[in-house]
């Protein structure tokens, strides 16, 4: 980096300037972790530490997104992808579903995903539908869910997330069709912004790009690009996460969510989806708060909010696709939790 001192002040200025538009999401990230170092030394250990090792858990998930979505750019793969998307939307919407439920990706780890998709060109539809059902349920989740809930929950949680991901995905249809969501991503986000209801003109493709420099310097150039955007914003999240746990009280939920009704199922659904639990935390708190009483459609409806849509990945979706598309995804995961909440409830009283 360069010596600020030894800059002229309008130069220093402009470098100044840039840093803060281009890279104020690292700074304001490094800016947190030094108030924390300097006030409280330990928590900052234990927050920096967090953070690095959420990045390390989902590392895998990032580069093979990344390099999915480079070697499709590189290959011109990604207009071929982006036309197999684009056969029946009914069809499109009920495979990403399923697939998205029995994908291992957390709240969190799908972003990158997404990114990737989106920048592909998939229809937005399908993706809504994956984004959806994705954090909600996977195998393991599944097997745990069962031993700490019971196989109802458990079977109650894997339709919710099907359900859940069928509901957005037709909903975002709807909208695309009456001419709205179109180019969610936002700008310099991917490829800058293709939409999913436009398929490109149709390119050769060359799967052995790298015996091709321009291929390869165009890989190498989109997966620094991507790397570098989705690892900001999931930095930022991941320091944010740790904030909340460690100032969030676990008895302050456990009160908040007490008692039976549609009333617990309501602050459940808007307690889950700003309060960050991992998934696979939350289910010894919800079952015990099942036991002492709590409605188990306030449970589920808790585990779907929270699991749909924390805040430190809401921040990520903010940073990744257009405003109406971010309230959109908001939107669909109250509204979508909260009636499943209500089905269970009406359903685990008969």
């Amino acid at each position: 980096m360069k010596d600020l001192s030894l800059v002229p002040p309008s130069r220093a200025s402009t470098i100044l300037k840039h840093l803060w538009v281009k890279e104020k999401v690292w700074l304001f990230s490094a800016g947190l972790l030094a108030v924390l170092f300097i006030l409280a030394p330990p928590f900052g250990i234990t927050t920096a530490r967090f953070a690095a090792q959420n990045l390390l858990n989902v590392a895998p998930f990032l580069a093979l997104s990344v390099g999915i979505a480079a070697s499709a750019g590189a290959t011109g793969a990604d207009g071929l992808i982006a036309r197999a998307f684009t056969g029946s939307p009914a069809a499109m919407i009920l495979i990403a579903a399923v697939v998205g439920g029995l994908s291992p990706f957390c709240s969190c780890g799908v972003i990158p995903l997404i990114a990737a998709l989106l920048a592909m060109g998939v229809p937005l539809s399908a993706v809504m539908a994956f984004w959806l059902a994705s954090p909600v349920m996977d195998p393991s989740m599944f097997v745990l869910t069962t031993g700490v809930l019971g196989i109802e929950f458990a079977i109650a949680k894997t339709i919710a997330a099907l359900s859940l991901g069928i509901f957005g995905g037709f909903v975002v249809h709807a909208l695309s069709r009456a001419g709205g969501l179109s180019d969610p991503l936002r700008e310099g986000v991917g490829n800058g912004g293709c939409g999913g209801a436009k398929v490109r003109t149709a390119q050769p493709v060359v799967w052995k790009f790298w015996r091709d420099t321009a291929r390869v310097q165009k890989f190498w150039r989109e997966s620094i690009k991507s790397a570098l955007f989705l690892a900001k914003w999931l930095t930022l999240a991941f320091i944010l996460e740790s904030l909340m746990l460690a100032w969030l009280p676990a008895d302050l939920v456990a009160r908040s969510l007490g008692g039976t009704g549609i009333i617990p199922i309501g602050i459940a659904t808007l307690v889950g989806v700003p309060a960050y639990l991992n998934g696979y935390a939350a289910l010894p708190l919800v079952g015990g708060l099942i036991g002492q009483g709590m409605a188990p459609g306030a449970g589920l409806a808790f585990l779907i909010a929270g699991g749909v849509s924390s805040l430190p990945a809401a921040i990520a979706v903010w940073a990744l696709v257009k405003r109406q598309v971010f309230f959109l995804y908001l939107g669909l995961a109250l509204v979508g939790s909260f009636s499943i909440g209500v089905l269970f409830q009406l359903w685990a009283t008969l």
